[in-house]
């Protein structure tokens, strides 16, 4: 980046001069420290740093916009031969998107409700369809829109203190940023049970449940950016070198079984229900401390949300990642016109007080109807990818 910006400026007249000082400016304007993101070209290396450290990283529309379109100029210059992102202040990659704000617009009907979602799916899905290699170093906190931001690229790298969740049933929302399409895919009944329960994963464990493709310590983390800038042919077979030479060498953990092992059999036939009811029905017969304690769990959350997601998951199971986001795209706008978002939102995050009332309060009042509404077609509001 630096370098680029010390060639001379060309001799010409004053106004073009002029032109060309703002177009340069222009270029680096996303490296100042203040920034919500900065984005550099380092060797032949694009890096996305997500620059919110008090929010946790939180993603908001402007880092969106600014991600997007440099994510598709990186994709088009043959001297960029792959993208890393990461975030900064040592305890997030990304906590999620920035919910308030949403919440915010979608009470007073602001068209950000749409936008937001809208756009952070478009990003999502260039993410998924990149062309150049997409190194996502997860870091700390990843949630929601994190895991948005990381999972559809080729490689994610967990360390000791990555905590992975998708918890947006307990706020009225639904795992979306793409979870129809991941989570269902993950073996066994996994994805199901962490996007029901939210259940949170640390560490090698978000490996071990093929969340993260690879493992390495937290402070081998800038010896790892530095040699990966410094690959001199960057293809995707290079890159997995590189990061398993790293993966191999980490030893954090190493011999811990993975925490959800002695569960598995449990978790792949109560999880493995047609209905919400079904899964409910399991969990009481089956009476185990660990079942229980699923239960208790699901009790908390949006009855309308858990019913949603059981259908999103079911129905993304077999749909490509651009038919699962613009699936997602109605279930967001479908909760955006709903009860429960903003209640789980004042209940967790605003006012704290962590009882949200839910409407409908109980499961078997949240009809099939309802559910399959909240899938229909948008018309000429639908996202397009």
């Amino acid at each position: 980046m630096a370098a680029r910006l010390l060639r001379p400026l060309p001799r010409l007249k004053p106004f073009n001069r002029l032109q060309v000082i703002l177009q340069h400016l222009k270029m680096c304007k996303h490296t100042d420290s203040s920034d919500e993101v900065l984005l550099e070209k380092k060797g032949g290396a694009g890096i996305i740093t997500l620059n919110r450290p008090k929010a946790l990283n939180a993603l908001n529309l402007s880092m969106i916009q600014q991600i997007y379109p440099q994510i598709k100029a990186w994709e088009q210059d043959p001297e960029t031969f792959l993208i890393i992102i990461k975030g900064t202040g040592g305890k997030a990659f990304c906590a999620g998107g920035d919910i308030r704000a949403i919440t915010d617009a979608g009470k007073v009907g602001d068209k950000l409700a749409q936008d937001f979602f809208r756009e952070e799916y478009t990003l999502n899905n260039a993410i998924g369809t990149c062309k150049k290699p997409y190194v996502a170093l997860i870091d700390g906190i990843t949630m929601g829109g994190g895991v948005g931001l990381s999972v559809h690229g080729h490689f994610r790298v967990a360390t000791e203190k990555t905590l992975f969740a998708m918890p947006e049933t307990a706020i009225g929302l639904f795992p979306d940023v793409g979870g129809g399409y991941f989570l269902p895919r993950l073996s066994g009944k996994i994805g199901y049970y962490l996007a029901l329960t939210g259940f949170r994963l640390k560490g090698r464990d978000v490996l071990k449940a093929g969340i993260a493709t690879h493992f390495v310590e937290s402070e081998k983390l800038p010896d790892l950016e530095k040699d990966l800038i410094a690959l001199k042919s960057a293809s995707k077979e290079n890159i997995a070198d590189l990061l398993n030479s790293y993966h191999v060498k980490s030893k954090i953990d190493q011999e811990k079984k993975f925490v959800l092992d002695e569960h598995m059999e449990k978790i792949n036939s109560l999880f493995s229900a047609n209905s919400m009811e079904e899964i409910v029905k399991k969990l009481k017969e089956d009476g185990s401390p660990f079942a229980i304690k699923q239960l208790e769990t699901i009790n908390k959350m949006s009855p309308t949300s858990l019913k949603m997601t059981l259908k999103q998951l079911r129905e993304g199971a077999s749909m490509s990642l651009q038919d699962v986001l613009t699936m997602e795209y109605r279930l967001s706008q479908a909760c955006m016109r709903g009860h429960d978002f903003y209640e789980g939102v004042r209940a967790v995050l605003i006012d704290k007080d962590q009882s949200p009332r839910w409407k409908p309060a109980a499961l078997e009042e949240v009809s099939d109807e309802f559910v399959d509404n909240c899938f229909k077609p948008l018309g000429n509001n639908d996202l397009k990818l």
